[in-house]
């Protein structure tokens, strides 16, 4: 463990030198590239560019990176014994929170690199340098994505006048706020601390065929619907529903994105997800870099670092994983009007599924609604406000419950109310903050989220490019 936190430190400090270098260095230009830093606000799927030519292999580095000071309290007073501890060591656990004080979390990094290895043909690999879920550097996913094809036939360059091709292991392109959403050190983009509480984020391995034309664009995809590669058996220890099949993913996304007028923007889209039999997915719990938040409505543990002694980890604060790992299917409706400088962004979302645990599946469903206005010299202030909710069934037998196995058929409900601000000094540096609360309702009372809140500011720096 020593010798693995020295070669990280060592890492660290490399990087600390050699990316403000990058930084002020003249960075090449990489085709259908969306922006690290302010100007790739408000971009989705990468912008078609039909045009640039190619003079040779590039390589362009990046990062973001993020500092956050916390001062948020918590408490789940209508909680089964919430006054002792879920750690080892005592004879009933309970469902005692953490004990939390104001100061600064853990700062998040990540490194990106995109080479343009052809003409109208990119590499991007992307990795987590310092985050709350992993403490050693982790590589998010690699990808190549063609937007030319290396064919003279008239056919292919028509064809690819209008498709892109993604192919590996990336990002999975399911609705549209994995956009808006923070990721580790690259929160440049969203303009308050956290995406959907129920968070729809996931790297899994596979293709995309995007096709847009006069404003209309579609996708297609498929994957292994899993977060990392397997060739393992889904034998019946893990699996005792007795399906043993692994199925693929399927992605299916269509929408619309056009400046209608001169001064307004209107974009709306629907995508479907859907896996019959994965061996463990996490299109709700995918993410490898962790909550803005931190340690809120997490149970009291011997070690912060450590998952708690039910099993509950402490990367995911504030965020709701409804569980379904073995079956899911999910629909989300995005939709975005942008008028001079007020942008206004809503989601609407249900999804179904189970555990390979379950019988039968249950349903969540969420919807959010965020309003920000952006204004001053070249939009550097905003301010937003945003509301979030879900409702869901809780897995049978859930894990990080102090009080043991329950088996609860009502809905329970996660709510956020959030008010945020910031200042974008330069393109690549934002100053934000955001005071927030947060409620947990119609829990039982066994679980730790009985009757729980959060609420208070979190102030972030970030940097990117």
């Amino acid at each position: 463990m020593k010798k693995q936190t020295h070669h990280k430190h060592n890492l660290l400090i490399l990087l600390a030198g050699f990316l403000p270098v990058l930084a002020m260095a003249q960075q090449p230009v990489i085709s259908n590239f969306r922006a690290y830093d302010k100007n790739g606000i408000n971009v989705f799927e990468d912008p078609k560019d039909s045009v640039s030519s190619f003079s040779g292999l590039k390589i362009r580095f990046g990062a973001g990176f993020t500092q956050q000071f916390q001062n948020l309290t918590h408490s789940n007073d209508g909680a089964l014994n919430n006054n002792a501890g879920s750690f080892s060591g005592v004879s009933v656990p309970g469902n005692k929170l953490k004990v939390i004080t104001a100061g600064f979390q853990t700062a998040m990094a990540n490194l990106f690199m995109d080479v343009q290895l052809a003409d109208g043909i990119k590499l991007n690999i992307t990795s987590y340098l310092s985050t709350k879920h992993h403490n050693e550097t982790w590589v998010k996913g690699g990808y190549i994505q063609f937007d030319r094809l290396p064919f003279k036939a008239q056919i292919w360059k028509d064809i690819m006048k209008v498709t892109t091709i993604k192919i590996g292991h990336f990002e999975v392109d399911y609705g549209d706020e994995h956009f808006r959403r923070s990721d580790g050190g690259q929160a440049l983009y969203n303009p308050f601390m956290e995406g959907n509480i129920m968070d729809e984020f996931a790297t899994e391995i596979g293709g995309e065929i995007y096709v847009k034309k006069n404003g209309f664009f579609g996708v297609v995809g498929l994957t292994n619907g899993m977060i990392k590669g397997n060739v393992d058996s889904m034998y019946k220890a893990s699996n005792p529903d007795d399906e043993l099949h692994k199925s693929p993913s399927v992605l299916l996304k269509a929408g619309f994105d056009k400046q209608i007028t001169e001064c307004a923007r209107l974009r709306l889209s629907a995508s479907y997800y859907g896996n019959q039999s994965s061996g463990g997915n996490t299109l709700f719990g995918g993410d490898r870099a962790g909550s803005n938040y931190q340690y809120v409505i997490e149970e009291n543990s011997a070690n912060p670092s450590s998952t708690t002694g039910a099993g509950t980890p402490l990367a995911f604060s504030g965020r709701f994983n409804p569980g379904f790992s073995k079956k899911i299917n999910a629909v989300i409706v995005n939709g975005l009007l942008k008028v001079h400088g007020l942008e206004l962004f809503g989601t609407w979302e249900k999804a179904s599924g189970r555990t390979s645990k379950e019988a039968s599946d249950r349903t969540a469903s969420q919807y959010a609604v965020d309003g920000v206005y952006r204004f001053g010299k070249s939009d550097d202030l905003f301010v937003g406000m945003r509301y979030n909710s879900v409702s869901a069934r809780l897995a049978d037998n859930p894990a990080g419950t102090g009080a043991g196995a329950i088996t609860y058929t009502g809905a329970v409900n996660v709510n956020r109310l959030a008010f945020a601000g910031g200042w974008f000094m330069t393109k690549n540096i934002l100053m934000k903050a955001e005071y927030v609360i947060q409620k947990y309702n119609d829990f039982p009372a066994a679980d730790y989220r009985a009757t729980g809140k959060f609420s208070g500011y979190v102030i972030e720096a970030v940097v990117g490019f």
